[in-house]
């Protein structure tokens, strides 16, 4: 098999549809090539997938997988246009970065919700209603979402550097690192100025002061040394993503059986397993100690605070319920809340 690289995609183009069109990159029927932005220096999200594709890999007879991190393939904002044009088979992608294309996924980062869809992670598993409603509205786009990792990864907090920000007013009037279309439109309802700033970035944003805090979740925090630059967390639960992991529906559907079984067995196994082993293994016993070692404040919302964002995130759903149609979106957000429909 050629090697991939980014060189041969600038130069076949992305658009170039199936791989039998590009020069070159022919390939064996079991042979699987997948992506994800990450580095492997986000340690606690790679531990799911790195388990998936040990599985995958064992699963395929004699087949191959050849996968990409770091964005060494495919940058964050390439691999939905990678998948549809066949470029890979298979993408892991954090549910904030892809919302303004699939906006059904958008119900992953509403505010406010996600604090529930955290404690409950088991209403977006594999084969729940939720998960197959929202299975059933990608398929409509072509996408197969083989899994959400089991739920979501622990929410994301307001992290701020020089000045504390300990309250929803304090954050008025504030520069803030925000990614995710719905957790930016929450913020500006509170007088937030959103600035949108890749998290290779924002260790300097920070240093400079570019931007006065940052939503972000712990393996960010983590991952990008954030912790050597920031004194408090506000530990309101502004957003959240998935790790999620997708196919071209048809590519899926057209995988030989014994392909179709390592898929589906590696992915049975990264939905059982990777948001737990995060939220209730990893982040405690590697992360959070990180945060208490550098003398980071936490700092919990009251009452009225969460109360007051409770109100600002009804106006966000709302908003999303007029994207995604009335009844499909009234429908996701009741299960995500546990609530009969």
């Amino acid at each position: 098999m050629t090697k991939l690289t980014r060189r041969t995609l600038i130069q076949c183009g992305l658009a170039a549809g199936a791989l039998g069109g590009i020069p070159g990159l022919a390939r064996a029927a079991t042979s699987m090539t997948g992506v994800t932005y990450m580095p492997p220096s986000y340690s606690a999200l790679m531990w799911g997938i790195n388990g998936f594709n040990k599985r995958l890999a064992s699963g395929l007879d004699g087949g191959k997988v050849e996968f990409y991190d770091s964005g060494t393939l495919l940058k964050a904002d390439e691999q939905i246009a990678g998948l549809r044009s066949r470029t890979i088979d298979y993408m892991f992608h954090t549910s904030t970065y892809i919302t303004r294309s699939f906006s059904t996924i958008g119900l992953l980062g509403l505010p406010s919700l996600v604090g529930e869809l955290y404690e409950h992670g088991d209403r977006i598993a594999r084969d729940t209603p939720l998960f197959n409603l929202m299975r059933d509205n990608l398929r409509e786009e072509n996408i197969e979402m083989l899994s959400l990792g089991g739920g979501v990864i622990e929410p994301q907090y307001v992290w701020s550097a020089k000045e504390p920000i300990t309250s929803l007013e304090q954050l008025k009037g504030r520069k803030v690192r925000v990614v995710g279309y719905e957790a930016s439109t929450a913020m500006e309802k509170i007088g937030v100025v959103p600035v949108r700033i890749p998290s290779s970035e924002t260790y300097l944003a920070l240093q400079r002061g570019t931007v006065d805090a940052v939503v972000a979740n712990i393996s960010t925090v983590v991952a990008r040394n954030l912790q050597e630059q920031l004194k408090y967390c506000y530990k309101l639960p502004i957003t959240a993503y998935t790790i999620g992991l997708y196919m071209l529906a048809d590519r899926y559907a057209g995988l030989d059986d014994t392909t179709r079984a390592a898929v589906d067995e590696a992915t049975v196994w990264y939905d059982a397993n990777s948001a737990k082993e995060v939220n209730n293994v990893l982040y405690p016993k590697t992360h959070w100690p990180k945060i208490t070692e550098a003398g980071i404040e936490i700092v919990q919302p009251d009452d009225t605070a969460r109360a007051d964002f409770e109100t600002v995130a009804h106006e966000v759903w709302d908003w999303w319920k007029g994207e995604v149609g009335e009844e499909f979106g009234t429908k996701a957000i009741a299960l995500a809340r546990g609530e009969a429909v």
